[in-house]
């Protein structure tokens, strides 16, 4: 069985729908799976035709319960940290991917399962959904982005207590910390995430690339030098093809056709 399915999907077929596929395993990512994600991120990255990606589950009890840890059983310290490796870099991609991305989760989403979702950019969840990050109860500690991206969005004495704790919480928790975008019943969880993403799809990749990147990259530079980048990032798309049609389709009272150019 492919441990991870793809769905072009969209009103303009630019949204890209990747499906966790281990249901049997609550999605639990193993060296197979990782290797999988890595090589699809690295093709969706120049990809310019995928304009949002979606992180989605084949099971509705769990996003992703996180590492395989049956796999891990049986490695050598080094056969670990050799994998743990390739999870860094599948996480990495994803957090790095120029399009936007959002988490759609539904049921639970622990521990790797939680960082995935913390690695794309907005997440969708259901109100069934339970989030935690539980390594230190197991002797480690979030390794692929959970102290990291935390505190970013959620109050830092929130993230330390979910992080110091390993404690699971819901949704009205999650969402009273600022962490969730929208919080809906099951039966409309997907399609409130693609509403979503047909929305960003809509408007000009380079300037919503852009914004991603200025979003992610500028809070941690000095004010002066936070100018300068942000000013160089809406350069690339101020020179576009694509600010040159949103104006004339302004001007001409319709909807504009951009192309990434």
């Amino acid at each position: 069985m492919n441990p991870i399915l793809t769905e072009i999907l969209g009103d303009n077929g630019q949204i890209l729908n990747i499906t966790l596929n281990r249901p049997k395993m609550l999605n639990a990512f193993n060296t197979k799976m990782a290797e999988y994600m890595l090589s699809l991120l690295k093709v969706v990255s120049t990809d310019s035709s995928i304009r949002v990606v979606l992180l989605t589950s084949s099971n509705n009890d769990a996003f992703c319960s996180g590492a395989d840890l049956k796999e891990r059983q049986g490695l050598s310290d080094e056969a670990w940290k050799v994998q743990h490796e390739l999870f860094e870099q599948m996480f990495y991609a994803l957090e790095d991917l120029p399009q936007p991305t959002i988490a759609v989760v539904n049921g639970y989403a622990l521990a790797g399962g939680f960082e995935l979702a913390l690695n794309c950019d907005l997440l969708v969840a259901a109100k069934t959904s339970k989030f935690g990050l539980p390594e230190v109860t197991r002797g480690i500690m979030p390794g692929c982005g959970g102290s990291r991206l935390l505190p970013k969005r959620v109050p830092l004495n929130k993230a330390k207590q979910w992080l110091f704790t390993g404690e699971i919480f819901g949704v009205e928790e999650a969402s009273d910390a600022g962490l969730l975008n929208a919080v809906v019943p099951p039966e409309e969880l997907f399609q409130t995430a693609l509403r979503l993403a047909n929305k960003i799809a809509k408007n000009a990749p380079l300037g919503v690339q852009g914004c991603k990147k200025s979003a992610n990259t500028l809070g941690a530079l000095s004010n002066s030098e936070a100018r300068k980048r942000e000013i160089e990032i809406y350069n690339l798309a101020v020179n576009s093809n694509d600010r040159l049609e949103g104006v004339l389709a302004f001007n001409e009272k319709r909807a504009p056709i951009f192309t990434g150019k």
